[in-house]
């Protein structure tokens, strides 16, 4: 029989940034119980995002956010959408860009990563929020 277990976090941000929490999302999945399944991990916002990446080399995260940065600038005059500030409509493109959602199987009642990944959440403001991430667990 599946079991199902579901819990929220609220990770701060301290603006722009890649923050890592997979040993959050672990701590849930050894609650949980749950030896094999599938974690499911989403995030409620649309101006930040999730990302599965390399967790050894900090250079790669910075590269990824200089790629980003360049990719869609933060230019009023590019945007209509500009109701909370220059940085608010490249967040949501960048967000669209990314995945509000990752999957990450579990074996041995452990997510089942690779030795160089970690999972992260991806500030696109500038100010610091609060973000919800919703952890959602099914297996047995």
């Amino acid at each position: 029989m599946l079991s199902q277990y579901q819990q929220s976090l609220i990770i701060p941000t301290q603006g722009k940034s890649l923050r890592p929490f997979t040993s959050q999302v672990q701590e849930i999945v050894k609650e949980s119980g749950i030896q094999t399944g599938l974690c499911l991990v989403f995030i409620r916002h649309t101006s930040a995002s999730l990302l599965i990446q390399e967790n050894a080399d900090p250079d790669v995260l910075a590269d990824l956010s200089t790629f980003f940065s360049q990719l869609v600038p933060e230019d009023e005059r590019r945007y209509r959408h500009s109701s909370e500030g220059p940085d608010d409509m490249p967040s949501h493109i960048r967000s669209a860009l990314t995945n509000t959602s990752e999957q990450i199987p579990i074996a041995q009642g452990r997510l089942v990563l690779g030795t160089w990944q970690g999972i992260y959440l991806w500030e696109h403001r500038q100010g610091a929020h609060r973000r919800e991430v919703v952890v959602h667990l099914t297996g047995q």
